[in-house]
This record gives C-alpha cells, structure tokens and sequence, in this order.
C-alpha cells in the first residue's frame, strides 16, 4: 500500500465540478451494495447524483462497472454522463488487482485527476484457470503500471481486511475511499449510508474501519495476512507413534527434499493411511540410494513433491471425501458471508463417465468391463449425465459421505491399479536416463505436472504427458536434452489445446 500524503479531495478546486466515480468488480464482491452507499451518501449531503453500470460476463470473464457522477445542488440540475469516458474519471476503484489494470487499459485512470483505489487480492479469471500451467498474471506488472498511471495510489489487501472484520469486500473499500479523503465528505456520512443500509451494519462497519485505517498508514504499518498454522495430528497414541516414526524418516532425507517430503507425508496419509505414507517414503529413499550429493540432491527434492501429486490421484472416493469435509462448508459460508441467521443451500453438479464408474470397481472386473464395448455402453447410460446435488442435504450428503469413505477400498480398485503402474513407469523411465544424464532424469521426474485432476482434465493431461515423454526419448541422446525436455513441458502447459506442443514436436523432428 502506499503512503498517503497530504489528502486532497477530487474537484475541490471547483465546488460546481461533476466528480466522476467508476467502481469495477466482479459477481459477489458488492459493487452494486459500495455504489449505493456511495450515492446514498452524496445525496444525504446535498449532492445532486446519478449512478449507472453496465454488466459484464459472469465468472470473470468481464466486470461490472459502477458509473457515479455527483455535484453539489445548485438552481440548474447538472447534466450527467450515462458511462465513464477514457480521461475524464476521478476516482476509479478496483475491487481485484486485475480490475485496476483493466481500468487502466481502458484509459479511466490518468496521472493529471485520478486516484486509484484498489485491493491488492487476485480473484482469477476463466481465463487464468484454463491454462494447463502456471496461467496466472503477473500482479506486480499492473501495480508498476498504476504507480504510473494515476496521480495517487491507494492499495492494500481489502479483502483479508474485510475477511478479519468478518464482513465482505464492498465496506473494507467504502472505508478505504473515506480514508483516501478523495470524495468532499467526513467519515460520520459514510458510517451513515451503512447504518441507513440496514443490513450488516456492525461487520460492514468494522471492514470499513479496517479500510479506513489501512490507507493512512505505511506500508511497514500496513496489516499482514495472518500465517497458516499446520495443527498437530491428534489420535489414538499408538497411531501417532507410527506418525513420529514416519515424521523421523522424511526428517532424515537431505536438506533440499525434507520439507517436500514432510508436506508429501502430510498429504499421502490424509489422502489414504499411515501405510501409504510409509510406502511414499520407500519410493523417495529408493531414488535418494541413486542420488549424488554434488547435485544438492535435486533429484530427490524433485520426487518428493511429484510423487506425492502422483499417489494423491484424484479419484471418486477422494472428491466425495472432500466435499463433505466440515472445513468446507466453513469456508463456504464465510466465503459468502453467511451467518447463523441465514440459510445456506449448497448444490454439487457431477458428471461422471463410465472409465471413472468402471475405474471405481474391483481391479480385475474393471478391466474386464473397459475391454467390453457392451459393457461400457451400458455404463454410459447409466451414468454419462449430470446431475445435481444438494449437499446440504441430508440425503445427497449422506451419499457422498459414503463414498468418501470407501479409502479403504480404495487400494483395490481398478483405478489404483491404473495410477500405481503408471507411477512406475514414470519413475523408470526418469531413472533410465540418470546414468548418462542427471538434468535429464530431473526433468522427466518434473514432467509429472503435466498430469492432475480427474476426467477429461486428467485424461487430457495424460495425453500431453505421453506426447512429452515421446519427444523426449528423440532428444534424449542431445547434450542439451534437459533443456530440450524443459521447454516440451512448458510448451504443453502454455494451452488446453496443446497448439505450442505441437510446434515444438515439429521442431525436433526437424533436426532429428
């Protein structure tokens, strides 16, 4: 957040100016409650005010903009602009750090006018989450833009400010727009407009305080994110023996693979037991028994954290499992922020296909039914199509509960089966090429990220896996095969539909 200095209010160099406002956000952060708290506000104070918006797209692929435009009552009423025009706002607020960007793309945000007021959080859009990989933007690039763009700045993480008040994002930015002092009016009139709401008034106002503080203190004074504490495991005594035991061994690895391998343990045994933990830990010393000290143990570091993804498959008994997690619905409700006085209703939508159904059988009849065309037809009517589940429920909760607890099951299923000989070819092959190339072998074993989720993700991500892995084995013989395996894995990430793939493949085979 940066520092304010002396605080001078938009317009009040001309008391008859229009001072124009434009707040962007997106569905469930409160910019229609902020605008009308906002108008409310001004009107209350003798301002003549017009407020609009023009909707965007669900699921952040576009952003609602909430257009004010206010001026103090004079004998001729003001003429006001139904939308923002690029030059011509300002005080813009971004409830999401991408939004400021896009404000400031579109040219409402200028260094002579306007001040920027925006969080510091990142809510992801469509587009971010589609990538294979690592599709997210770089936060700090539009933050270096806004330094630039706006004549003053005014950041900080509201939506963990208005989290801790226990309130939503729309108050910790309303008081975040009083403390910037860029509107003509004193924070009593807007603690007025959120009393005269009505509705969450002690959280709202609490959030708005937060904000109100936040943007007139240092960013070394600034509020920090709480830190996440690990709980400690609690259990009957034998069984928490058998987990210090097992806390010991990944303690022994190297240095570079202990905390991997420690989060690993922490994953495996809440995914399945104590045993599969144990058997994590067999397969990390196995690699470590190959594994060379001059590298820092890279190799080891490496297959600590993907052999964990890999054992940690998501399978039907693992979705269930998680969404009937009491921790979720926690989430949820505060997510949303409900309280005791509100009734939450929780819908799951699940389309499951007949390779997961037959994936869920025992090993040997799952292979059987894969094989039969009959078979697979059959569980494709019965199964291939959605459907919708209120887990709030007691019925449709108590069916995925059921399932979620089928762990014990789960080592017998087809599926498992599936996930374990892959793992050991996987692993197989990147030990293939240790002897002659240890960067290669470490990049194979990172290749592994290729590969998560269920379905058709999951399917799609195998897909690309095989692809890479073949093209490896054309380069493999290449002194820079490493880097060549490092850049088919990128390429793979860089889009669902593989497109950068097969530019690289092609360009392999050209030399090869």
């Amino acid at each position: 957040m940066t520092a304010l200095g002396a605080i001078e209010p938009a317009g009040s160099g001309d008391q008859g100016q229009i001072l124009k406002l434009a707040v962007m956000a997106v569905g469930g952060q409160g910019g229609g409650v902020l605008t009308g708290w906002i108008e409310a506000m001004a009107r209350a104070e003798g301002y003549a005010v017009q407020a609009t918006s023009v909707a965007g797209v669900a699921q952040r692929t576009g952003a609602t903009i909430y257009y004010i435009e206010m001026a103090p009552k004079a004998a001729q009423s003001p003429v006001f602009s139904l939308a923002p025009a690029a030059g011509d706002v300002d005080i813009v607020i971004a409830a999401e750090m991408m939004e400021a960007g896009r404000a400031i793309l579109r040219g409402f945000v200028t260094p002579d006018r306007t001040v920027l007021i925006g969080s510091t959080h990142r809510a992801l859009a469509v587009s971010e989450k589609t990538v294979p990989g690592d599709g997210i933007a770089k936060a700090e690039e539009v933050r270096a833009a806004a330094e630039m763009a706006a004549k003053r700045l005014v950041l900080a993480d509201m939506e963990v400010l208005a989290l801790q008040a226990g309130s939503v994002i729309s108050a910790s930015l309303f008081g975040a727009l009083a403390g910037s002092g860029a509107l003509p009016f004193k924070r009593p009139a807007f603690e007025a407009a959120i009393r005269a709401g009505g509705k969450g008034v002690d959280g709202s106002l609490r959030a708005f305080a937060a904000g109100f503080d936040a943007v007139q203190k240092t960013a070394a004074d600034a509020p920090k994110p709480q830190s996440t504490q690990i709980p400690n495991p609690t259990g009957k005594p034998d069984l928490l023996a058998e987990w210090e035991a097992l806390m010991r061994r990944a303690g022994a690895l190297p240095d570079p693979a202990v905390t991997l391998a420690q989060a690993g343990l922490r994953k495996l045994v809440d995914f399945q037991d104590l045993a599969y933990g144990a058997e994590y830990l067999t397969r990390i010393e196995a690699i470590l028994a190959q594994d060379k000290a001059e590298h820092s143990y890279a190799l080891t570091a490496q297959a600590a954290k993907y052999i964990a993804n890999a054992m940690a498959y998501d399978d039907v008994i693992r979705v269930a499992d998680l969404k009937t997690r009491s921790g979720r619905f926690v989430a949820i409700r505060k997510e949303m922020g409900a309280t005791e006085a509100h009734l939450l209703q929780v819908t799951e939508y699940m389309h499951p296909r007949a390779a997961e159904v037959a994936g869920m059988l025992p090993a040997g009849l799952g292979r059987r039914v894969m094989a039969s065309p009959r078979a697979l037809k059959i569980l494709e009517k019965l199964f291939n199509r959605g459907r919708h589940f209120r887990s709030d429920g007691l019925w449709a909760f108590a069916q995925l509960y059921a399932l979620g607890g089928l762990r014990f099951y789960r080592r017998r299923t087809l599926r498992h089966a599936e996930e374990v000989a892959h793992l050991e070819s996987w692993l197989a092959q990147a030990m293939a090429y240790l002897p002659q190339n240890y960067d290669l072998a470490v990049e194979v074993i990172r290749c592994r990220r290729l590969i998560k989720g269920y379905s058709d993700t999951h399917a799609r991500g195998r897909s690309k896996y095989d692809r890479v892995l073949d093209g490896i084995a054309v380069v493999a013989s290449r002194a820079d095969a490493a880097d060549w395996a490092r850049r088919l894995r990128e390429a793979a990430l860089q889009d669902e539909e593989g497109r950068a793939l097969d530019g690289a493949l092609d360009t392999i085979r050209s030399f090869s």
